[in-house]
């Protein structure tokens, strides 16, 4: 008599967790990989044409260089959450950034209130020094508060977040009260300043760190190729992609030799894929509704929503453990904590680890299983929302010319798991029929490089 098939306590456990995701809906099973990112792109094609769509496809009136200059000197401002760097990056024979003479203060308004021209009279104070030294060729700016960008790659100030206090900054343009502030120290700068969020610097960055063939080397331009076009790409504590786009028909751009990069605001996309308790956490967060993709994503939101999951879990008898009431009580888990727990299950530290004895075998693995479902998903819609962008360029069929797409964030650096499930969703939708030539590569001070390069582009 044929026997019926048993499987392993831990092949069981999967089984009935696999379920509970199937269940709720926030299981990768759901998702069909080709049609999630062909959605996406529909999406950012709506957007482009200013038609209704859940991505805003900002255009940036910065048109990427098709390769870095060698020899080219130019100031690169960073103005980040708590400090400002200013520094002057020289390219060398192979287009590699090179910093030299760099600054780092605190942040114009972070240390008391200031207003408008004391706040660029700061920043005036230390970008002059560094004009002084050399002759430059532009000032590249990444300035990472929401703007508005002008079709003179000038930045109006929408707002700021909690650690500048300027509001007499809000609607006025970053660029020209530079240009002001560094002419009342006497600096008549006459060159070009470009302002760029840091999408748009992590996309020019990868111009000048990734080489054109996609090596980790950086090689010389030996076929006559500047190689394919470069991607940018974003996913640590928020997400977003910014890629070269040769027709925005809302404000009637049209070029097929100078594309400009567009901000796709990918963390917003309103994917269909959102489960009961995918909902329940959204309502519970400050934006309800908005940026769906990013809350299923990003380092702001994994642990959040993991921890809910978490919940449910035990309430349903999913996840059982002796201490399983001090988890429900939890208020929050920071995505670091879960990440921490995730590499190291057996050292029983942190406010996750050190809940669960190590005698509780079947929730350690339980615990595991479920984050390993929320980061799989994640990563999945991730590759989505990159391989739409690679679609849209056009590009990746020559072998020698690879699209490069640049990576900046901890959540795709250090969270586990994460890197290597996009990375594999992302070959399985971009080998799909018509296999594309691409690289990733994470790049390092992206938005002081990307603003290097963004004082050269036209």
């Amino acid at each position: 008599m044929r026997q019926s098939f048993k499987p392993a306590p831990g092949e069981l456990m999967a089984a009935e967790i696999s379920e509970f995701a199937h269940f709720y809906g926030f299981h990768y099973d759901n998702l069909d990989p080709v049609s999630l990112m062909t959605d996406v792109l529909s999406h950012m094609e709506r957007g482009l044409r200013g038609q209704r769509s859940s991505l805003a496809m900002i255009p940036s009136y910065i048109s990427p260089v098709s390769h870095v200059p060698a020899g080219k000197t130019v100031l690169a401002l960073d103005a980040g959450g708590t400090n400002l760097r200013a520094s002057l990056v020289r390219f060398d024979e192979k287009g590699k950034a090179i910093a030299e003479g760099t600054v780092k203060v605190p942040m114009p308004g972070t240390q008391g209130q200031v207003g408008a021209d004391k706040f660029f009279d700061q920043i005036a104070a230390v970008a002059g020094p560094l004009l002084e030294k050399s002759s430059v060729e532009g000032i590249g700016f990444t300035f990472s508060y929401p703007m508005e960008i002008t079709s003179d790659a000038d930045g109006i100030l929408l707002s700021f977040s909690k650690e500048v206090d300027a509001p007499e900054l809000i609607g006025k343009p970053i660029g020209k009260g530079l240009r002001e502030a560094l002419a009342r120290r006497g600096n008549s700068f006459k060159g070009r300043i470009v302002m760029l969020n840091d999408t748009v610097a992590t996309l020019l960055s990868g111009l000048a760190e990734i080489s054109p063939d996609g090596e980790e080397e950086r090689t010389a331009d030996k076929y006559g190729s500047h190689g394919g076009p470069v991607i940018g790409f974003i996913l640590g504590t928020g997400f977003n992609t910014a890629y070269p786009e040769k027709s925005i028909p809302k404000i009637g751009f049209q070029s097929e030799t100078s594309p400009q990069i567009v901000v796709c605001e990918t963390g917003n996309f309103a994917h269909a894929y959102q489960g009961i308790l995918d909902k329940e956490y959204d309502a519970t967060t400050r934006n309800p509704g908005a940026y769906t993709l990013e809350k299923a994503s990003s380092g702001a939101y994994l642990g959040p929503l993991t921890l809910h999951i978490f919940k449910q879990a035990i309430k349903d008898g999913i996840l059982k453990f002796k201490r399983s009431g001090e988890l429900l009580a939890m208020p929050a888990l920071q995505t670091r904590d879960l990440n921490q727990f995730m590499h190291h299950p057996l050292a029983a530290e942190g406010p996750l680890g050190s809940l669960i004895g190590l005698d509780e075998a079947d929730a350690l693995a339980a615990v595991q299983y479920l984050t390993s479902i929320v980061t799989e998903r994640g990563a999945l819609f991730s590759a989505a929302a990159v391989g739409a962008a690679v679609e849209r360029v056009h590009a990746g069929f020559e072998p020698y010319a690879p699209v490069r797409v640049a990576v900046e964030g901890t959540t795709y650096m250090i969270y586990k798991g994460m890197r290597k499930a996009l990375e594999s969703w992302l070959h399985i939708m971009l080998v799909s029929g018509k296999p594309r030539s691409y690289v990733m590569a994470p790049v390092e001070q992206a938005s002081l490089f990307g603003a290097a390069v963004a004082a050269l582009s036209r």
